[in-house]
């Protein structure tokens, strides 16, 4: 395949590569399955890899073997991709109807489970029908590519998600996990990867996931340093190799991304929060706690001949609303 360098704006973004020459045409009109993004706030040398599933991925729950490999090397060097229109658009609006009601239920808790600081707010989806989609819990294009970074084997076992208030605040920088061993020269492969789907427009505006690529690769973070935050100097020290970015995910995307990038929550400078589902996917050898949970009659859902969800099915509602605490990421 030939390589071409072009320039160009696809929906106010500057594109500037495309893989297949063939491809230009289509890619002029808006239709590149295939792109590196410069969104808005990024510099010149900061590229977002994004891939837009196309109408025969989609078809055949199968992604191009070209994509899967784009997007392996995306997440191993800069700790991330973007999958656009992933998930089905009715799915999303039923959970982002849900949601968007659930926000003020978890308000009027006496511990109302905020993420470091007012603003930033922890909240699961429904975990029962009818708010439960293959597309979202197990889906096929997320997962060819964590198998294929995490290896055979591998299993989802968390399902919570944030939502970002109207705010003006910004979360600390943070890892959600460092190394797994301290004083190592180079980094090893990823051990965990993030699964963010939005269930609304992620947008610079209103409170998109700031991202610091390649930061998974730096070493002076391990898991035994106990608090997650960095500090000023390792951000100052890190800003000289790399640059933060917000890209913007819309609803239906999913963002993967290396559970140890560097990155923290943003304001939202709109009057509607923006919530976001997490699931983090694990190779076979890691140990995890306790199952997730979920209702009876539902394991049909979950089954997946590749992904593994550590999971328990029991009768009885649960208490999703207020099973989160307020915490602060130390340890």
């Amino acid at each position: 395949m030939q390589m071409t360098a072009v320039t160009c704006t696809v929906d106010r973004r500057s594109l500037r590569f495309c893989y297949d020459l063939q491809q230009v045409g289509s890619l002029l009109a808006g239709n590149c399955s295939l792109m590196h993004v410069v969104p808005s706030t990024a510099t010149e040398d900061d590229i977002v890899t994004e891939f837009e599933i196309s109408t025969g991925e989609r078809q055949r729950c199968e992604l191009q073997r070209s994509h899967v490999v784009e997007a392996v090397r995306a997440v191993r060097e800069d700790g991330f991709v973007i999958l656009h229109q992933a998930v089905d658009p009715d799915h999303i609006r039923a959970l982002r109807e849900r949601m968007l009601a659930d926000v003020a239920e978890i308000l009027a808790l006496d511990d109302v489970p905020y993420q470091f600081s007012d603003g930033h707010l922890q909240q699961d989806p429904p975990p029962f029908p009818p708010y439960l989609f293959r597309d979202v819990l197990v889906n096929d294009f997320v997962v060819a590519i964590t198998r294929e970074v995490l290896g055979e084997g591998v299993k989802n076992a968390f399902y919570s998600g944030n939502t970002c208030l109207p705010n003006t605040t910004r979360q600390p920088l943070h890892v959600d996990a460092g190394q797994l061993w301290s004083d190592l020269e180079s980094a090893p492969p990823a051990y965990g990867l993030v699964v963010n789907v939005p269930v609304v427009d992620a947008t610079p505006e209103n409170g998109s996931t700031e991202l610091w690529p390649g930061t998974h690769l730096d070493t002076t973070r391990a898991m035994g340093d106990g608090d997650i935050k960095l500090t000023p100097e390792a951000q100052a020290d890190i800003h000289a190799t790399t640059n933060p970015l917000q890209p913007s995910v819309p609803a239906g995307s999913v963002l993967i991304r290396d559970i140890r990038l560097w990155h923290r929550g943003m304001p939202n400078r709109t009057a509607t929060p923006r919530p976001m589902i997490a699931m983090i996917h694990w190779p076979r050898w890691w140990h995890v706690g306790k199952p997730l949970v979920f209702p009876s009659g539902t394991e049909g859902i979950f089954q997946h001949s590749v992904l593994e969800t550590v999971a328990q099915f029991v009768e009885g509602p649960s208490d999703y609303i207020g099973r989160n605490n307020k915490y602060d990421y130390l340890g």
